[in-house]
């Protein structure tokens, strides 16, 4: 059975979680469908429909302000440096920057228009700015503290700014006159928001005294205050388009609260409680409120509560969007409800940091979310799709370092979770709260396992290196108490904490790995010891039943990974390739291979017969603490101290039906090459061989085109339809034949060709010029410096032989005339010669002769040596 499964190559990593958001300044587009948020030194640019980071600008610290104009084509940021940056996102390059302020900026906002900017933070002054000209327009001084909030008139023709600060007093200030029209001295603490009705005539303030104060802008006096019994921090009015404002006119009708007038204004608060409540100004009025939080409860211990730091309402009807002080960001629906007419429904949680991811684990029978366990008390799950966290399981008082999942014979989903508070808990996640409560270790809860086959109990593991098995038959989801979990087993089981507890398929044995480099086989439900596996030199962060065969897999600190029998606790095989400890392995593919994963920030896949690494995959940064296999699905998800969550999918068959239509497509493509050279179609030819990326190929073809007459047309003709990208290749191929000189001839020829096509102006711009010209000026000197050695030579050659009359004149007449003229000229000394001096003469000529020849002959064998 096992010889016919199609092992694994290869996995691909479809979807990504990542951190985008630390705390601190945020902005939302114009129409609500991205987020600019600030990450600590940088700045993410998040889809708001599933978290995914479109974009990342790089900064020199941590962001202050962030504010976007009108139309999102600018982003104005500021950090601790002062510096106000102004970012154009299209290319999210930095197109100004400019200093103006003494001490840091805490906010910033953007005229409606879009032609100003004002800013203020911990100087105590206001500043606005020309965007265009970037000069500063206004400068205006008169708060005593800190400026906390700022805000424009939203009519664009009504040039009034308005800022408030922790001096408590909201100021307005004319734009056109240059003056501090008004001071506004009602709160009692730090002025947190400001916002300004539809109509342009209300101002409402809020502070951290806990009350909302309403302004009339025609006089500037205070209308009514309204009392909210939380410190606020932040307040917003509805506009009558909204759905939020139809409800709210519908409700108001249906309670029969017509004695609210005209003039009044609805608005939203949110603060410290962590609760968005409704309110009208007559009469101070609630006319909504949240029945319970949608965030962490805190803990009597904790000196600044949780809540929202921030909210606003989204352009084109997407919501309201509230920001909490745990690095979420929630938006709310409003929807008609049958008991109480109008309920807030939670439409989308956005976890822009997730701190260290402890454990994981797939949810449900389909597998379409999963359950995380993080840094803080809250067990999160994010539905698959759309990578949004669809809820949150609250109880525990202390960080959740594990859980589990399973679904039980019913067809319910459960899950059981253990915590730093030395408790676990059993989940329904269906109606999202807790079922079951285990108390009874003495030290936190590092490890839990669910049964396989009944699901009717699970055991935990703690630092108090004891195991409990639970029972949780019997307990029904549709109980309204929490039921109290009783554990049926306990045994002292480790001289260390426990890391790691796996149950095997049949439920008849628990496996638990140590800290003291042991793990131990039990045999259930009586945990009575069966076999000691000892051999890791640290100590074991994961052990795992085998689904087929009766073995066990261990990960340990000591950078191995071993498989254990369970009849005698032999090593069977040990597998060696981590660089750092070895923190998750399971097994996939019926237990023929498994993923391993650890502190080095890589997840491997092996396979069990040959003891080899298939592939590995770097997609951390971190350890990788956790490690969730799908069942049905086959699915991978990693997550670690990065806060990064990785899926991965199966690849292999695609890989491989990827690679074979490459193949054929090759094949294909390389027969149409083939007919274009017997065509003689060098052009089409040479774009085939650049296509199939064939560089020998095209070498050729460019060394036929070289012996036509016409070469220089053909080459132009050929590559000049090339892009960038094509053409830095083909600079590539011309840098590598240049480096021999049995291929340079060409390859000059075709960059003299490049050099007369393309300008100067757009060679320079393609992507790694400068490495390529590094490449090619060297040997291109080389190789004009042979050149000229071998034509220096030719001349020196020349210059010999002429100077020894060897060289023949190039005019036949003329050596015609000089050979009759010699003739005669010797037939008239001959006549004044004696007959034997004639001779000896001769005898002499005929031997200087023979010397010219020898001297001719050894000139010709120089020239020979100096030209090769």
């Amino acid at each position: 059975m096992a010889s016919t499964l199609t092992l694994k190559k290869s996995y691909r990593p479809v979807q990504s979680l990542q951190q985008f958001y630390t705390g601190g300044p945020y902005a939302v587009s114009a129409d609500g469908s991205f987020l600019v948020c600030s990450c600590g030194d940088t700045i993410k640019i998040v889809d708001s429909s599933n978290a995914a980071i479109k974009s990342t600008i790089e900064g020199d610290s941590e962001p202050t302000a962030l504010i976007l104009s009108p139309d999102d084509r600018f982003l104005y940021s500021t950090s601790h440096t002062r510096q106000i940056q102004q970012w154009d996102l299209s290319s999210l390059k930095c197109t100004r920057s400019w200093k103006g302020h003494e001490g840091h900026i805490t906010v910033m906002a953007c005229h409606a228009s879009g032609a100003f900017l004002a800013t203020a933070g911990a100087d105590r002054k206001v500043q606005v700015w020309d965007v265009e000209g970037g000069f500063c327009t206004h400068y205006f001084k008169g708060h005593k503290g800190l400026v906390t909030s700022i805000t424009f008139h939203r009519d664009p023709n009504r040039y009034l700014l308005f800022s408030g600060g922790d001096d408590a007093t909201v100021r307005v200030w004319d734009l056109m006159s240059k003056k501090c029209v008004a001071v506004l001295e009602k709160h009692q603490s730090t002025v947190t928001s400001i916002a300004i009705s539809e109509d342009g005539w209300t101002l409402l303030t809020a502070g951290r005294d806990k009350v909302v104060n309403v302004w009339n802008l025609r006089d500037y006096s205070c209308v009514t205050t309204v009392p909210t019994y939380e410190a606020l921090e932040a307040v917003c009015t509805f506009d009558s388009a909204t759905p939020f404002a139809s409800f709210l006119s519908s409700f108001i009708q249906k309670q029969g609260k017509n004695k609210f007038s005209s003039s009044s204004i609805q608005f939203m608060t949110v603060g410290e409680r962590g609760i968005v409540r409704i309110w009208n100004s007559d009469g101070a009025t609630c006319l909504f409120q949240q029945k319970s939080s949608d965030l962490i409860a805190s803990s009597d211990k904790e000196e600044v509560k949780r809540g929202f730091t921030s909210a606003m309402m989204l352009p084109l009807d997407k919501g309201l969007l509230c920001v909490t002080s745990d690095q979420q960001f929630l938006i709310y629906d409003l929807e008609e409800h049958a008991e109480d007419g109008m309920n807030l429904v939670l439409k989308t949680r956005l976890i822009g940091y997730n701190e260290e991811i402890a454990d994981m684990k797939f949810l449900g029978e389909e597998e379409q979310f999963l359950a995380v366990a993080t840094s803080v008390e809250q067990v999160r799950v994010y539905d698959l799709a759309s990578m949004s966290c669809s809820y949150v399981l609250a109880g525990h008082t202390d960080i959740v370092l594990c859980l589990d999942t399973c679904v039980s014979s019913s067809g319910s989903t459960l899950i059981v979770t253990g915590s730093k508070d030395n408790s676990v808990r059993l989940w329904e996640p269906q109606s999202k709260r807790c079922i079951g409560v285990g108390i009874g270790h003495m030290g936190a809860v590092g490890a839990v396992a669910f049964s396989k086959k009944t699901r009717t109990f699970f055991v935990s593991g703690s630092s108090d290196r004891t195991l409990k098995v639970w029972n949780v038959d019997g307990i029904s989801d549709n109980m309204e108490e929490v039921s109290n979990l009783t554990a049926r087993a306990v045994v002292a089981a480790h001289d260390k904490d426990i890391n790691s507890l796996a149950i095997s398929p049949n439920d008849s044995l628990v496996c638990s790995g140590s800290q003291d480099r042991t793990a131990c086989i039990w045999r259930l439900p009586d945990l009575v010891s069966v076999v000691v596996l000892r051999g890791h030199k640290r100590g074991i962060w994961s052990v795992e039943f085998s689904p087929v065969d009766q073995c066990v897999i261990t990960a340990s600190g000591d950078k191995t990974i071993k498989i254990w029998a369970i009849s005698d606790g032999s090593c069977l095989k040990t597998f060696e390739g981590h660089t750092s400890s070895v923190i998750r392995a399971s097994f996939i593919t019926r237990g023929t291979q498994f993923v391993s994963c650890g502190a080095d920030g890589l997840m491997k896949l092996w396979t069990v017969k040959t003891n080899e690494c298939v592939s590995t995959y770097d997609q951390h940064e971190d350890k990788i603490w956790a490690l969730a296999i799908g069942k049905r699905t086959e699915m991978l998800a990693t997550g670690g101290g990065d806060a990064i969550i990785n899926l991965w999918h199966d690849s292999t068959a695609a890989d491989e039906e990827e690679a074979f239509r490459k193949e054929e497509e090759g094949v294909l493509r390389g027969q149409e090459l083939e007919n274009a050279v017997l065509d003689a179609d060098y052009t089409r030819a040479i774009q085939l061989a650049f296509e199939l990326r064939r560089p020998r190929k095209l070498y050729d073809l460019f060394c036929e085109f070289c012996r036509k007459t016409d070469a220089d047309v053909e080459i132009d003709k050929a590559i000049s339809a090339f892009g960038k990208e094509e053409l830095h290749l083909l600079l590539e191929y011309i840098r590598e034949w240049n480096t021999k000189p049995k291929f340079c001839h060409v390859a000059q020829f075709v960059l003299s060709r490049i050099y007369t096509i393309f300008p100067p102006t757009e060679i320079v711009q393609i992507q790694g010029i400068g490495e390529i010209l590094e490449g090619l000026l060297p040997y291109s000197q080389r190789h004009f410096s042979r050149i000229n050695r071998f034509e220096r030579s030719t001349f020196l050659l020349d210059f010999i032989l002429t100077g020894m009359s060897v060289v023949e004149p190039d005019n036949e007449n003329e050596n015609r005339s000089k050979v009759e003229e010699e003739h005669k000229l010797v037939e008239k000394q001959e006549d004044y010669i004696h007959p034997e001096e004639l001779s000896t003469k001769k005898r002499k000529s005929k031997k200087s002769q023979d010397r010219k020849q020898k001297k001719t002959k050894v000139a010709y064998i120089n020239a020979a040596a100096i030209s090769t």
